[in-house]
């Protein structure tokens, strides 16, 4: 329970305890943000510095328009600068900053016992290796890849060989279905799918060859361009050592039989109606034993096509955002950076899945930017018990913790007791992620988790942003129980009316932000028209980020949730007779998508009485439906 005051109280960070690296001050933080607004060519030029160029850029550092009254919109950070975002993540920390033998990756199984781990050297290694899969296999500059794959170092290695030769990934959550994994692969035109034979969540069986090999036959249908899939083989797998030879995995406490047989008799229990083909289908460690480990890079415009992240889609139809090379790699990099107050000597461990953008930015490419350690999570918080997420904490000793409210809130139904059967001694950051945090939540993770000792970072940021737009710093910024704070370095929000005034001061309305940060999305994959339309028209002049938001006298920013999930709520003389609400449903929770937004397609579902729902593997929590469908009114059609 919060009590009164609790929530507009101070949190103030005691530098005592966490003597910061970056930004050891307010007034510090005030500076460099300054500096990052006004000159921003400056700031963000400093930055690139620190970054390999192959070339540097020849026209303006910055170029846009976010204004549809002028022209089409557009955004070019350093165009005709070439860099290889995967050369400076791996090469450079191996061969110029001598990280080659510093963990990469802890790999946390979802069994505990299941572990390994990745040096930066054995993970170039590893990823060079791919890339050259990747190009005999016909992937070129600028095509698609679709990565659908669970929690494993191969969905690292894969993305990180996409862009060591500029083809586009475009990662699909291992949860999502075979409607959706088509879905996507349609719309980008992806050329090779990359997937595993199956893994476990939890108690879960998750046979993924099934579900793609559904989602091919789909494809297939309906005149894909897809023409392999490459399977990685996760359970009862063989796993290539970096000279080249097969060496077996650590053992998994539960195999698969249907998955764990040889090829020639895995393709049938594999999929009865899709056996494995030959002229499709590969496995992953057979390509990898032949291949070479050096491979040289791509050398790539900053302005070049990176990845493709399907955002959920609150109508059922996702849309692909487009990220580019230069701006979104020192953009993520300096973000993890800064908020997490990231030192050497950290162990970093985000719980976000690959399949976001959260995994994007800050599990794959922020932390490798930065050479640093983090931990890859297979599995779920709850799994083998609720206290996981604590043993795991201890067992490698992590510093920098970021997850998402979700997974507080469940955690906090159990109590205390199985957090404080763990150390968590170590743990000197803790960050959360995904959606606003209630202030309840807030409190137990800073009182409890983090024993009142480590400061937290509630960031607001979206899969089209790229990184943190609102955020505290570590032990610069005084804390309030769910708000997002204050801008990061670069952003500059606004609050707008109804009619597109920007309001001063205490203010509640629509968030925009008025100029680019390097990490802005570029568009929507094949539907530009579509970008403009659903992000700059409504206010020209502005990135609209369909979001509530207040700001309070302090200056503290709340993100107050999707503006057109809002209702006006006022008597009838106020609003008017025609808009009374011909009936009223109490419920506990809406459909939503992992990332918050609620899926209206699937109430006009519900107010038909309609059960004919489509796919709701997008959904956050699909168990909601059935209650919503039980107390439905009981209205006349």
């Amino acid at each position: 329970m919060v009590l009164p005051g609790e929530q507009a109280r101070l949190y103030r960070p005691r530098p005592e305890l966490l003597p910061a690296a970056h930004v050891p001050s307010l007034p510090h933080y005030q500076r460099l943000y300054q500096r990052s607004v006004e000159e921003p060519h400056e700031f963000w030029g400093d930055i690139a510095k620190e970054f390999y160029w192959k070339r540097q850029h020849t026209g303006p550092f910055l170029k846009y328009n976010f204004d549809v009254t002028k022209g089409k919109i557009f955004i070019e950070w350093m165009k005709g600068a070439t860099t290889n975002i995967c050369y400076n993540l791996l090469d450079r920390n191996v061969n110029e900053k001598k990280l080659g033998d510093k963990v990469a990756f802890y790999w946390e199984g979802n069994e505990p016992g299941d572990s390994t781990k990745i040096t930066y050297r054995e993970l170039l290694h590893k990823v060079c290796q791919f890339a050259n899969v990747l190009r005999s296999q016909g992937v070129k500059k600028g095509d698609r890849v679709s990565i659908y794959l669970p929690m494993i170092l191969e969905l690292v290695v894969a993305m990180l060989a996409c862009a060591r030769i500029g083809a586009l990934h475009s990662v699909v959550f291992a949860g999502f279905s075979a409607d959706s994994l088509c879905e996507r692969i349609l719309d980008c035109g992806c050329s090779l799918l990359i997937t595993a034979d199956a893994f476990y969540r939890g108690d879960k069986l998750v046979n993924l060859k099934q579900i793609a090999d559904e989602a091919i036959r789909k494809c297939i249908d309906k005149g894909s361009s897809l023409k392999k899939c490459i399977v990685v083989k996760h359970l009862g797998r063989e796993e290539i050592a970096v000279d080249g030879t097969c060496s077996k995995s650590p053992p998994l406490k539960r195999l698969c039989q249907e998955v764990q047989e040889k090829k020639t008799e895995s393709s049938q229990r594999l999929h009865p109606k899709a056996p494995w083909n030959p002229a499709m289908d590969t496995w992953w460690h057979e390509l990898m034993c032949g291949a070479s480990t050096e491979c040289e890079p791509e050398w790539c415009d900053a302005e070049d096509e990176l990845f493709i992240l399907y955002t959920s889609g609150s109508t059922g139809k996702p849309k692909g955002v487009l990220h580019t090379v230069g701006g979104y790699m020192i953009f993520a990099a300096t973000s993890f950076k800064y908020v997490f107050d990231y030192q050497p000597e950290d162990v970093y461990w985000c719980t976000a899945d690959i399949g976001w953008i959260t995994g994007h930015s800050y599990l794959t490419y922020g932390p490798l930017a930065n050479g640093a350690t983090s931990v890859l999570f297979e599995g779920v918080p709850t799994y083998p018990d609720v206290g996981r997420m604590w043993s795991i904490i201890d067992k490698y000793k992590v510093t920098k913790f970021y997850t998402a409210p979700t997974a507080i809130r469940l955690l906090m139904k159990y109590g205390e007791e199985p957090v404080k059967k763990h150390s968590r001694k170590s743990l000197k950051v803790l960050g959360t992620v995904g959606e606003p945090i209630n202030p309840e939540a807030w409190l137990w993770y800073y009182r409890v988790v983090g024993e009142e000792r480590c400061p937290i970072v509630d960031t607001f940021w979206q899969t089209e942003t790229g990184g943190h737009m609102l955020t505290p710093l570590p032990a610069a910024t005084p804390m309030k129980p769910g708000s997002a704070t204050f801008p990061f370095f670069g952003v500059v929000p606004a609050i707008l009316s109804e009619s597109g005034e920007e309001l001063e001061g205490e203010a509640e309305g629509y968030l925009v932000f008025k100029q680019p940060w390097p990490g802005i999305m570029r568009t929507l994959y094949g539907k530009h028209q579509q970008f403009e339309t659903v992000y700059f028209q409504k206010f020209p002049g502005y990135y609209v980020t369909g979001d509530g938001c207040r700001r309070d006298k302090d200056g503290y920013y709340w993100i107050t949730g999707r503006i057109d999930d809002m209702l006006n709520v006022s008597v009838r003389e106020k609003i008017g007779p025609i808009a009374t609400p011909d009936y009223i449903q109490y419920a506990p929770s809406l459909p939503k998508t992992r990332s918050g937004k609620i899926t209206r397609r699937i109430l006009r579902k519900i107010a038909k009485n309609d059960q004919d729902l489509g796919d709701i593997s997008t959904l956050a929590d699909p168990g909601i439906i059935t209650h919503l469908f039980n107390s439905r009114c009981d209205t006349k059609q």
